[in-house]
């Protein structure tokens, strides 16, 4: 979920469609899903920035959040379920998870006198430190601070993690971020973690059940909506999902900034002490950055991280306005390896969906339908017509299938698009070789000519119906071009050649990817 000090920029709009994707992916995989984001609405920064704002905190939080849920209808995304921090049933939650933990003694309060990070709002301990002996500029403006806190036994499931972790093959996904996770464990080993805030500091945040002078921090609050709004000790009258129904859950998508260790650390160990087994632990998905193409100081190419501070952010819904829902969402996936960095180019984005949409799916959309109208009366005709090339076109879609099924698995979606993308070269390649728009001068080669163009009309289904998870909106249209409504309801399993039956009746083609333009 979102923090809601600031309006969403494009880290956010790729988190959220790259889970989009995969959740749309697996329910045409055949798996029962349920996407759930949402907004962590509590906190120092929330508090502050209303108080400079000059409002209430819940009116400044109820303004950033119908930001969020604009930029996310903008995107096209369909979760499943919504989870604001403020909601009543969540704080029940947590509360409920407060009392249990100190009842059973996982939480007590202790005073602290040490060194406090503004920015990432918690207190700092020697290890922190780099090798001069300084807190590093991630921590920002550091300060010494004495108050009583509540803490959480943290130390008591170290132990329990560090072997869970080193026997799950796929605790963290990619595996390369295992070994900043076991370091972590490592710095974690003999330290409590501070879950609360004193009221006179910070009074926007669920109260203590076992002390009301206090509010409870972050990793209390914002970390227990994964599982309060999947309907986690719900109400008997509540409308929240049954719990048991979506746990264990398969994977929890998150930025590497906040891997360790708030969640691969803090929130596996809180798991843990509510009585979670291993077992019941999700992978954890973690991507990359979007970071800023920016030259070095001796002129050389280079990037720097996007961040609110350095005034670089990109708005996702003036993208969306300036170049269509299709493009951007195709371009956070397609330009980007999951789990790895790259670096935002608008020049890319138009490259991308201009060479690889427009000119090639596109342009074989375009010609398939309107040759068919034109030389087949608006049909798929039946032909006795086959030589090598359709049988290679044909054949080629196991292996296209075989591809992509493994990558989607793997979460690899720009190699899964690639393999995508292949398949419309090749039947481009195919109709070139072919040349339809010749051969329909001589009547002798009707046969082929009838072959040939239900070939294409079948490639450009197939198509529509991989790349639905990507870009849903535009492989709607082109679906309703073809006017093949029956492709909405086939899964993965189904997919084979053949998917239109012959004699299947096509619309006249309007452009779903018209080319874009960049004014100079």
């Amino acid at each position: 979920i979102d923090y809601t000090n600031g309006a969403p920029h494009i880290g956010h709009a790729y988190e959220k469609v790259l889970a989009d994707v995969i959740a749309r992916y697996r329910r045409f995989r055949g798996d029962e899903v349920f996407y759930l984001t949402g907004v962590d609405q509590h906190g120092q920064k929330v508090q502050q920035t209303a108080e400079k704002d000059g409002v209430n905190p819940a009116t400044y939080v109820k303004r950033v959040t119908k930001g969020f849920v604009n930029a996310w209808d903008k995107l096209g995304l369909a979760y499943d379920g919504w989870a604001e921090t403020t909601h009543p049933e969540h704080k029940a939650c947590v509360q409920g998870i407060l009392q249990k933990l100190y009842d059973e003694g996982q939480i007590y309060k202790q005073r602290y006198t040490g060194f406090y990070s503004i920015r990432q709002e918690q207190f700092l301990t020697d290890k922190e430190r780099n090798e001069d002996g300084e807190f590093g500029e991630e921590w920002g403006q550091v300060e010494e601070r004495d108050e009583e806190n509540y803490y959480f036994k943290l130390s008591e499931h170290v132990a329990w993690l560090k072997a869970h972790v080193e026997a799950t093959d796929d605790f963290v996904i990619p595996n390369f971020r295992k070994a900043d996770v076991l370091n972590a464990i490592e710095r974690a080993e003999g330290t409590d973690l501070c879950i609360s805030r004193p009221k006179e500091r910070l009074r926007w945040g669920i109260e203590l059940p076992f002390d009301t002078d206090f509010v409870t921090f972050v990793w209390f609050d914002a970390l227990i909506n994964y599982i309060s709004f999947a309907g986690f000790n719900k109400a008997a009258n509540s409308d929240l999902p049954d719990f048991d129904k979506l746990w264990p859950a398969q994977i929890h998508i998150i930025g590497k900034d906040i891997l360790v260790p708030s969640h691969s650390i803090y929130w596996t160990c809180m798991l843990h002490a509510i009585g979670f087994t291993g077992e019941q632990i999700p992978s954890f998905l973690c991507h990359g950055w979007w970071n800023i193409k920016k030259k070095t100081s001796d002129g050389e190419p280079g990037s720097e991280k996007m961040s609110k501070s350095l005034g670089n952010v990109v708005d996702p819904v003036s993208l969306v306005e300036t170049f269509g829902q299709d493009a951007v969402r195709y371009y956070l996936v397609r330009d980007i390896h999951t789990g790895r960095d790259s670096d935002y180019d608008i020049d890319r984005l138009v490259v991308l969906f201009n060479s690889e949409l427009a000119n090639n799916l596109g342009n074989l959309c375009n010609r398939a339908l309107n040759m068919t109208k034109r030389y087949s009366g608006g049909v798929t005709v039946l032909s006795d017509y086959d030589d090598e090339t359709c049988r290679k076109l044909r054949d080629s879609l196991d292996v296209v299938l075989e591809k992509y099924r493994r990558h989607m698995d793997h979460y690899e979606i720009s190699h899964a698009i690639e393999a995508v993308i292949e398949f419309i070269s090749a039947t481009n390649v195919f109709a070139e070789h072919h040349k339809p728009w010749e051969i329909a001068k001589d009547e002798a080669k009707a046969a082929q000519l009838n072959a040939v163009l239900a070939h294409m009309v079948e490639a450009v289904a197939i198509a529509s119906v991989l790349l639905k998870p990507i870009i849903p909106s535009a492989c709607e249209r082109i679906q309703g071009q073809l006017k093949a409504d029956h492709l909405n309801e086939l899964s993965l399993d189904d997919l084979k050649w053949g998917i239109l039956p012959i004699g299947q009746e096509v619309a006249k083609p309007k452009p779903v990817f018209p080319r874009i333009q960049l004014e100079e």
